[in-house]
């Protein structure tokens, strides 16, 4: 059996700033990986980092930029925290070799990203995601952190109301193990493939959200996904934020800016869902063509797209045959990011003592009902680096070895299981499209009570057909069939507890639209959604919004338009 003080479930961006930070306390660490490292979802951010870097800027504003973003849902302790050490986390990348790009006066350069009042957003041209990924993972190696690529977490281990370790399968052999460790930090990233349109990668799969839940811990404000506003038509591949940032403008098929009649004091720098609304309501009303609005970048100059967008123009040309320069770019909204999560204080501890969370998968309040457009991957980097240290400032006792033998052999039982099952047509990828088209259809952008009720149907007839499939192929090793199989499976949990969560909020507020209910309703829902399984079944309730000093009243109607 191995044994971690620390074991950080993730590779991306937050769980590798998490395995750093608890290596600095002075913690063992060891670092489970679906996929290595520099292949996780990470290496697709092509956008920025939000810090008030600048003389004219303050964390006090970034603060107020970040509660009218998330429409006042969010826990303004975190938001403190967030802004307040922006600044710091910036200091830190620069010295593990992180690059950004500088202004004329060799200073770290800012520029607006969607919701920002002012400039604040670091970038490294359009690759930071790239080339942070490469920094942390260079500083994991030389840091010696102990890491276990290609492994799959099949459950959290949770002994006396106490996470102790995890079961992961090694894809290579096949090999089922126990990890054991004093903390347990889940940092597995988004859930986007259970949609269909999506900017995310293949492993956003839900994993850390379905192994929380599955182990007893709260999952909060699970309806809240947040959409991004140009992806590529068809694909879901994401043009960065940085295009309109660097002066791109979205038009309709008349070839107007139609944002001037939705959001006329910034336009394409609006906050997220209020672009998205604009562009589907210009769709709904015979404005758009083929399902699409255009993004303009003709007029932005050779410079620009050598200098700062050299990815997206490289993308645009290969992909689609398209030049920036010279075409307009068929753009819709796609699925990008969950602002729902496992439920975690500041710490980035959860419901469960020893199980911490950070990133993707973790909610602690900070975006509210719609993320600041540069605040994910600060979210990332302060909270993943916060995790870790609390995780290995953590005081529990060693675990028991010999505690474990059963739970091992629990696991090895739902494989013979699986390969019991009769064999038939049904394959596990056919029911994942099936599962991606129906929250495409119904726990999307739009949503109502009639086909949320649809969706709860659809997915629980979807999860007893899963719970039928078998194996064709019977070997451990390097199953891909059986990791397709334990992924559905977490996408079936997880799916319904979010259309339920949607179906129970009652009103519209950032990320979150009902049809039926197309309205703000401060007085019955500003409070969190907190779903937590007892016994096997779904238990729903909620907890009040920590306010401190900002207040909606006094700052506006907590929208930019």
């Amino acid at each position: 059996m191995l044994y971690h003080d620390v074991i950080v479930v993730g590779g991306g961006f937050a769980g590798m700033r998490a395995a750093l930070s608890a290596k600095a306390a002075g913690a063992d660490v060891g670092l489970i990986t679906k996929v290595h490292p520099m292949r996780s979802h990470s290496s697709g951010s092509h956008s920025g980092i939000n810090a008030s870097l600048k003389s004219y800027d303050s964390w006090e504003t970034h603060v107020q930029d970040t509660l009218k973003a998330g429409e006042y849902l969010n826990n303004q302790d975190a938001v403190e925290i967030l802004c307040k050490e922006a600044r710091t986390e910036i200091g830190i990348l620069e010295n593990l070799g992180m690059v950004f790009s500088l202004d004329e006066h060799g200073l770290i350069d800012v520029t607006n990203f969607s919701g920002s009042s002012v400039a604040r957003t670091a970038f490294s041209g359009d690759s930071l995601g790239h080339i942070l990924l490469q920094v942390l993972y260079e500083r994991i190696v030389r840091e010696r952190v102990r890491t276990y690529d290609e492994w799959n977490v099949s459950s959290i281990i949770v002994d006396n109301g106490n996470c102790k370790g995890v079961v992961a399968r090694e894809f290579k052999t096949g090999d089922l193990r126990i990890v054991s460790g004093n903390t347990v930090i889940l940092a597995t990233g988004n859930l986007g493939r259970l949609y269909q349109l999506s900017t995310c990668s293949l492993t956003g799969t839900g994993d850390g959200q379905a192994l929380a839940y599955s182990a007893g811990a709260s999952l909060v404000d699970m309806e809240f996904v947040q959409y991004a506003p140009t992806a590529i038509k068809r694909r879901g591949l994401l043009i960065t934020e940085m295009a309109r940032a660097m002066g791109g403008h979205l038009l309709n098929k008349n070839g107007d800016r139609f944002l001037k009649s939705y959001s006329p004091d910034v336009m394409e720098l609006a906050p997220r869902h209020i672009i998205n609304r604009a562009i589907l309501q210009e769709i709904s009303e015979g404005r758009g063509e083929g399902g699409c609005v255009f993004l303009d970048m003709r007029h932005l100059g050779k410079e620009v797209f050598s200098d700062e967008l050299r990815e997206t123009e490289y993308l645009l040309r290969d992909l689609e045959d398209l030049n920036p320069g010279k075409d307009l770019i068929p753009v819709q909204p796609a699925m990008h990011r969950p602002i729902g999560g496992i439920k975690t204080d500041t710490d980035g501890a959860t419901t469960i003592p020893g199980l911490y969370a950070a990133g993707e998968c973790s909610n602690n309040g900070s975006h509210g009902a719609g993320r600041l457009g540069g605040n994910s991957l600060l979210d990332n980097m302060v909270f993943g680096r916060i995790a870790g240290e609390s995780a290995a400032g953590y005081i529990s006792s060693r675990p028991n070895k010999t505690e474990f033998h059963g739970i091992l052999e629990q696991e090895k039982d739902k494989f013979n299981e699986l390969t019991s099952r009769d064999v038939t047509d049904v394959r596990p990828g056919m029911l994942r499209r099936e599962l991606a088209n129906i929250m495409d259809a119904h726990v999307g952008y739009k949503r109502n009570k009639s086909g949320l009720e649809n969706a709860l149907e659809l997915i629980a007839d979807l999860t007893a057909r899963t719970k039928k499939l078998g194996l064709v192929n019977k070997n451990p090793r390097f199953n891909t069939e059986l990791q397709m199989l334990a992924e559905l499976d977490f996408m079936m949990q997880i799916s319904g507890v979010m259309a339920r969560s949607a179906l129970e909020r009652e009103e519209s507020r950032g990320d979150h639209n009902r049809e039926d209910y197309p309205d703000k309703d401060n007085s019955n829902w500003l409070k969190h959604t907190v779903v937590t399984q007892v016994d096997g079944e779904y238990e729903l309730n909620y907890t009040e919004v920590v306010s401190t000093r900002w207040n909606e009243k006094e700052m506006g109607n907590g929208s930019h338009s």
